[in-house]
C-alpha cells in the first residue's frame, strides 16, 4: 500500500506558505507522509488566475495580517509581529534560486527554504530576496562554484512550469497543497486553515497534535 503523499507549492513572500511549511515539517500528524516542496511564483499565479493584488482589495490586507498572527501563534511558528518592511517584496530571484537548488541540490532545498522563510518572516527582513543577501547563504550551504549557478535559464523555466502546474491543479493562492492518499485519490487544498481537511483526506491521526482541534 502506497503511503500518503503531499506536494506543497510555496513562495517565500507568502506568510501562510511559511506556516504550512513549518507545520508539515514539524507536526507529528504528517510524520508518515512523503512530502515534496516545490517553489513557485505567487505573483505569476495571481496573474494567471486574475487574482487582484493584496492591496487592491479593501480590508483584505488587515484580515490577512490578523490571520497570519493567529495561525502562527496557534502552530507556534516564529513570526514577526509587525509586517516586514518592504512587504510584499519581489521574490523572483529568490524563488528562481530555490528552483535551481531543487534541480541541482535537492537535499538542500528544505534547509535553505527554512532559512529564507525565517529571515523574511520571523526576523522581518525582506532584503533576503536580494541576490547579494541570499547568495552568501547559498555559498555556505553549497559549493561556492555551484551557488552562482542556481539562477539560470533552466531554473527560470522550471519555476514558470511549476507555477503553471499548480495553476492547472486548481491553485489560485498559496499555500497550495496537493495530496494523494493510500487509495490513490488526489485532491488539492488551499490555505493554512484547511490542514485539517488535508489530514482527514490522508487518513492521518490528528490526535497527536492538539493544535488540530481548532481545525475540526
Amino acid at each position: 500500500m502506497v503511503g500518503p503523499k503531499i506536494t506543497l507549492y510555496f513562495d517565500i513572500v507568502s506568510p501562510f506558505s511559511y506556516i504550512a511549511f513549518h507545520v508539515l515539517k514539524t507536526s507529528p500528524v504528517f510524520s508518515e507522509c512523503q512530502i515534496e516542496y516545490v517553489p513557485v511564483l505567487l505573483k505569476d499565479l495571481f496573474q494567471r488566475c486574475q487574482n487582484p493584488p493584496l492591496f487592491a482589495v479593501k480590508n483584505k490586507f488587515s484580515w490577512i495580517n490578523k490571520e497570519r498572527l493567529y495561525w502562527s501563534n496557534r502552530f507556534d511558528v516564529p513570526m514577526s509581529i509587525s509586517i516586514p518592511e518592504g512587504f510584499p517584496a519581489s521574490t523572483v530571484d529568490l524563488q528562481t534560486a530555490l528552483t535551481g537548488v531543487a534541480i541541482q541540490a535537492p537535499e538542500k532545498l528544505v534547509t535553505l527554504a527554512e532559512t529564507f522563510f525565517s529571515i523574511f518572516w520571523a526576523k522581518g527582513n525582506t532584503k533576503i530576496t536580494n541576490p547579494e543577501v541570499f547568495q552568501p547563504i547559498l555559498q555556505r550551504e553549497l559549493a561556492q562554484s555551484k551557488a552562482s549557478e542556481m539562477i539560470s535559464e533552466q531554473s527560470k523555466e522550471v519555476l514558470h512550469k511549476n507555477t503553471g502546474i499548480a495553476f492547472n491543479a486548481g491553485a489560485f493562492g498559496l499555500p497550495w497543497i496537493e495530496c494523494t492518499n493510500s487509495e490513490g485519490q488526489t485532491e488539492g487544498f488551499w490555505g493554512i486553515d484547511h490542514l485539517g481537511r488535508v489530514a482527514d483526506f490522508l487518513h492521518l491521526d490528528m490526535t497527536s497534535d492538539k493544535t488540530f482541534k481548532v481545525l475540526l
